[in-house]
């Protein structure tokens, strides 16, 4: 055995370990590939709390897709991207007298297309009903394991911090 003075950082280390794990993995995932399954279906929705700039995402005319330089990334799945625009999603509107509550209320519309009522109790529940995204993958997990996946890029720190919740 040859001794020498290298040192491996942690960091490379764990990667090279990382690596190591993964290998058995790879020889496992070829014969999948190889079979040439049609590609399970996926649905993507963005929701920006506090809007947009729209010219940035909103297509300048109807028809043959011109990508706007938002959607310039999507360019090689351009004829699986389906843009709405000019929508108006009326229960995500306080009703008469509702009070406060804008933030959690349109965000609970959404998806759900149903006006949030507050649930007994405590004040920042809000009930809807069951939303199009997780509809959709009931269908989705006769195909994948993983059917629906939630993502979101603000941190949890503002949960809780605006109106109801």
């Amino acid at each position: 055995m040859v001794i020498t003075k290298k040192s491996l950082s942690r960091r490379t280390m764990l990667r090279g370990l990382g690596a190591a794990i993964a290998l058995p993995l790879l020889d496992g995932m070829v014969p999948a590939f190889a079979a040439g399954t049609r590609p399970v279906k996926r649905l993507g929705v963005v929701y920006v709390p506090n809007g947009m700039s729209m010219p940035f995402w909103t297509p300048a005319a109807e028809g043959n897709l011109e990508l706007s330089p938002i959607l310039k990334p999507l360019a090689a799945v351009r004829d699986r991207v389906l843009v709405l625009s000019g929508m108006s999603n009326k229960d995500a509107f306080p009703l008469l007298n509702e009070g406060d509550g804008d933030h959690s209320r349109s965000q609970t519309a959404f998806l759900t297309g149903a006006h949030a009522h507050k649930a007994s109790g405590k004040n920042t529940t809000l009930n809807a009903g069951v939303s199009m995204d997780q509809i959709v993958a009931r269908q989705l997990e006769k195909e994948t394991q993983l059917a629906s996946l939630e993502l979101s890029l603000e941190s949890n720190d503002l949960v809780g911090q605006c109106e109801d919740g």
